[in-house]
């Protein structure tokens, strides 16, 4: 499975949004599909274990976007709209959100640019930079039948209360 948090507490220093990560969760259990048979939202929302209202306005702007495919009427669901091999996670997570933007100060600064930079920013620039080319040059082939547990058996983790 894909990482999406750094090591560190808090929701805006996720790499990507929660949005961005059903989407990557759906289009990868959608590509170790073997069938081109278009799967339900609801069947996916509960393999996932992803709320289906949430999950299925993902995927519709998935569909916008050309990443995925919709087909309507009792056997309709959704399929990815082109082989795994030609879909860079960057793709999938761009309608949700910019990596390059979610970069923050790990020291909590508000303005922390490269004239004026905290202790950590110029090794976490780097860092930031290395991540995001991974969503550019990473594709879901690559990450199809990677993962240590399927992805349909893993359900969100819940932020425990300090």
């Amino acid at each position: 499975m894909i990482i999406t948090r750094i090591p560190l507490a808090g929701d805006r220093r996720r790499v990507v949004s929660q949005t961005a990560e059903y989407a990557l969760r759906a289009v990868l259990y959608l590509a170790e599909r073997d069938e081109m048979v278009p799967v339900r939202v609801g069947d996916m929302a509960r393999a996932l274990g992803i709320p289906q209202n949430y999950l299925s306005k993902t995927l519709h702007a998935l569909v916008r976007t050309g990443v995925l495919a919709s087909v309507r009427g009792p056997q309709g669901g959704f399929l990815l709209a082109r082989p795994a091999s030609q879909l860079p996670l960057a793709v999938i997570v761009a309608p949700f959100g910019d990596i390059a933007e979610r970069r923050h100060c790990l020291l909590g600064r508000p303005e922390c640019r490269d004239r004026g930079a905290c202790a950590a920013h110029h090794a976490w620039k780097q860092t930031a930079e290395q991540v995001a080319r991974f969503f550019r040059t990473t594709t879901i082939g690559d990450l199809r039948g990677r993962a240590a547990v399927p992805v349909a058996t893993r359900r969100p983790t819940r932020k425990r209360a300090s």
